[in-house]
């Protein structure tokens, strides 16, 4: 059986730029979360700064993963966001078990 996924993801977007992200995700965290495997999708702003944001998702598998990367709404998403970020999300993979 494969072990869930757990991703971290820091957003940053262009100076004053950030309520443009919080309507992205307003509109795609109910479509996301409704897809098969998605455990966990939810964004969180940085304390104090408008424009800087932490995406935790969790997802049953790689396939899972793999299936929603591949949907028509995060490639049209995906496409979007240049338009409102200051560069390419930082992904960062995680272990799904706390190490204690």
């Amino acid at each position: 059986m494969s072990q869930p996924i757990q991703l971290v993801i820091h957003i940053t977007t262009l100076p004053g730029r950030g309520q443009e992200q919080i309507d992205a995700y307003e509109r795609l965290a109910p479509v996301v979360r409704a897809e098969e495997g998605c455990l966990q999708y939810d964004m969180h702003q940085v304390s104090g700064d408008h424009d800087r944001f932490v995406l935790i998702e969790r997802w049953a598998s790689e396939g899972a993963l793999a299936a929603h990367d591949a949907t028509p709404h995060m490639i049209e998403a995906d496409a979007a966001s240049p338009a409102f970020r200051a560069g390419p999300a930082q992904v960062v993979k995680v272990d799904a078990e706390s190490l204690a």
